[in-house]
């Protein structure tokens, strides 16, 4: 899924962190970073937010419930 305009990076690693199953970054080269592994969520972030621009991103979800719980916390900021 493609998500964006994430303002709230603490909230959106916390509902990453509530995740069952396992939740991936996919990177402009197409490498897969497991967000639910804190180092790779301070890796990610501090290449994404370098250049002070929010980028689109591509997320995976491997369980259905984690990816509605990801679509919930898009729409509804939680």
């Amino acid at each position: 899924m493609k998500v964006q305009n994430i303002t709230d990076i603490d909230a959106f690693f916390k509902a990453v962190d509530e995740c069952k199953g396992k939740v991936e970054l996919v990177t402009g080269e197409g490498d897969r970073l497991n967000l639910k592994s804190k180092l790779s969520q301070y890796v990610s972030m501090a290449n994404i937010f370098s250049n002070g621009e929010i980028p689109e991103l591509e997320i995976i979800a491997y369980e259905k419930e984690d990816t509605d719980r990801l679509i919930g916390f898009m729409i509804n900021g939680q």
